[in-house]
């Protein structure tokens, strides 16, 4: 028998309550919009998952933490931005690279 878990492809629920009236207007909001409750919280979660700058923002003015340490929080993640634009290539950078790969060997 084995112990094998499946991780990353099991489903959670991911569930919390609020009132009726912010409820209403939140399935008014997502209607005039043209999104589902799912595919709204899933694009959420997948933002706030993968560091998205809009998100990131709204959650340090949310959140409580002392001026210093936002403050010093904003200071590492422009660094780590910086660091990344100096170090890592960009799509254009990519692409070109693959487009010197296809003239130098056309037949791959």
């Amino acid at each position: 028998m084995s112990n094998d878990i499946d991780y990353g492809n099991l489903t959670k629920r991911i569930v919390f309550t609020e009132n009726d009236h912010r409820h209403a207007q939140l399935i008014v909001q997502l209607r005039y919009d043209g999104l589902r409750q799912s595919e709204f919280f899933r694009h959420i979660i997948s933002g706030y998952i993968d560091g998205d700058q809009q998100i990131r923002s709204y959650i340090d003015e949310i959140k409580a933490q002392s001026v210093k340490r936002k403050t010093k929080s904003a200071a590492l993640r422009k660094q780590g931005a910086q660091t990344l634009k100096d170090h890592a290539l960009n799509e254009g950078e990519i692409d070109n690279i693959f487009d010197l790969l296809e003239e130098e060997f056309p037949e791959l």
